[in-house]
């Protein structure tokens, strides 16, 4: 949902191609929830687009901002950053992050209302900026041990998650915190453990996406897509397996079901490196209308996020809550998503114009004052 800033060469638009098919994931499951009737919930195919939600929705964003913030912060101290410097700018992201978690709850609350407790309710962005700023200080430690770090940090939140949730001296924290650990009554849509263990997954391949030529990157992706098919047949054989804790849900605090969402993200990067790039490492050609608008929605994800929710759940569409036959709602969808598409592609225009204004306006100044120093000297 969140993606590190790098320059038009660091990109690997495989990845933002990616992320636009989570965006609309997103916006599908978000909207077939919110328009679709209650006797119509009990389809298959609700059931579906459910699961597809669930696997490749919010554990796609988490996952993706751990890549892009490696590879972003690996792209800076190529540029001339140090180690720290870079580490400190991750931290930075991650507070920024944490700090609209609030800001979006906020606008949510005064358009549609609610209980001033809402405005404590721990969501996605919650999750995403603290696992950033966590993962900051993985950043800051020495570069040969940091895969191993992120790695072994993402499983012990999948290890853990059964065992936090059992913990009864957490229930003597304030609700307000103990909803970062574990859920909370209806306040709760996101918690530490397991969802911040996609992010520092995704953090450990963005380093081994950070390859010196195509080939090896490449060869990567081959060996990552390799290792997601192995962890969703590992982990299906699991499931089938006597459980070792005392408390567990399969859907919900299962490390099992982790490990199976976890190899499933990394087999759809593989499939997108495969499907966007040929063998020279070179995007191809988009042959598909699908590919581009995709890439520019994964490039926009916060933007879409932060607009189609209170769409989507708000007071703008409160007939449409829970009135419509599953199909209707599906087509709701489709035209949704349509227009979304349509902000975005006019927020870039306007954007981009405003760009291109400052970067000239940038290029005269520092003639200028470089003209004006000349002279002075």
């Amino acid at each position: 949902m969140t993606h590190a800033h790098t320059t038009p060469s660091d990109r690997k638009r495989y990845l933002d191609w990616l992320r636009g098919v989570g965006v609309l994931v997103m916006i599908q499951g978000h909207v077939i929830d919110s328009w679709t009737l209650a006797e119509d919930r009990h389809r298959g195919a609700y059931h579906l687009i459910s699961f597809v939600g669930g696997v490749g929705g919010a554990p796609l964003f988490l996952f993706l901002a751990g890549v892009a913030l490696t590879l972003g912060a690996v792209a800076r101290v190529k540029q001339g950053r140090t180690e720290a410097e870079a580490a400190a700018l991750a931290r930075r992201r991650g507070w920024q992050i944490f700090g609209l978690a609030f800001l979006f709850r906020l606008q949510s609350w005064i358009i549609s209302g609610g209980p001033p407790s809402s405005l404590l309710k721990v969501d996605i962005l919650n999750i995403i900026g603290l696992s950033m700023v966590a993962a900051a200080v993985i950043l800051s430690i020495r570069r040969p041990w940091r895969a191993a770090l992120f790695t072994v940090a993402a499983v012990a939140l999948a290890m853990f998650t059964p065992i936090v949730r059992a913990l009864a001296p957490l229930a003597a924290l304030p609700d307000p915190l103990e909803r970062y650990l574990r859920p909370v009554g209806t306040a709760t849509a996101f918690t530490l453990f397991p969802w911040a263990g996609f992010l520092l997954a995704g953090c450990a391949v963005g380093l081994w996406l950070d390859t010196k030529t195509p080939r090896e990157e490449r060869w990567v992706n081959y060996a990552v897509a390799v290792l997601g098919a192995a962890l969703v047949v590992a982990g299906y054989g699991a499931s089938f397996l006597p459980a070792i804790y005392a408390q567990t849900d399969f859907w919900t605090s299962s490390p099992t079901f982790f490990f199976m969402r976890l190899g499933f993200l990394l087999m759809l990067v593989g499939i997108a490196y495969l499907w966007h790039t040929d063998r020279r490492g070179q995007s191809r050609v988009p042959m598909f209308f699908t590919r581009a608008p995709l890439v520019e929605l994964g490039r926009s994800s916060l933007f879409v996020y932060w607009i189609h929710v209170e769409m989507a759940y708000g007071i703008v569409t409160a007939p449409l809550h829970r009135r419509l036959p599953l199909e209707q709602a599906y087509v709701g969808f489709l035209l949704f998503a349509l227009m979304l598409y349509g902000l975005v592609k006019a927020k870039n225009r306007v954007l981009g114009f405003n760009g291109a204004q400052v970067r000239g306006f940038r290029s005269i100044s520092s003639k200028f004052i470089g003209s004006r120093r000349a002279a002075s000297t």
